[in-house]
């Protein structure tokens, strides 16, 4: 979803742009901030996209590498492909 509450246009790296955007943005409006991070849990529609996630992924997670799972779902609420939740501790 962006910002206005819509499901993102485009290719699965947009949306998964997007899902991560998403959740840094909640991680900060919750007084914390990537680095802060400890556990990060992915949910993918179709495993054959991992590679392409996990290209988008490395790119805001280079230096900070929290636990992390990625699991398939046979499907995911409003039809999406991707889902992601962080869990985060205080500053």
């Amino acid at each position: 979803y962006t910002t206005e509450n819509k499901l993102v246009d485009g290719d699965f790296q947009a949306r998964s742009e997007q899902v991560i955007k998403n959740a840094l943005s909640i991680v900060k409006d919750s007084n914390s901030q990537l680095e802060n991070i400890v556990k990060v849990n992915i949910f993918l529609t179709d495993m054959n996209n991992f590679g392409k996630f996990n290209e988008i992924y490395a790119k805001y997670f280079n230096a900070h590498k929290p636990a992390r799972s990625c699991v398939a779902v046979k499907e995911l609420p409003l039809g999406v492909d991707v889902e992601m939740e962080v869990i985060a501790v205080e500053n």
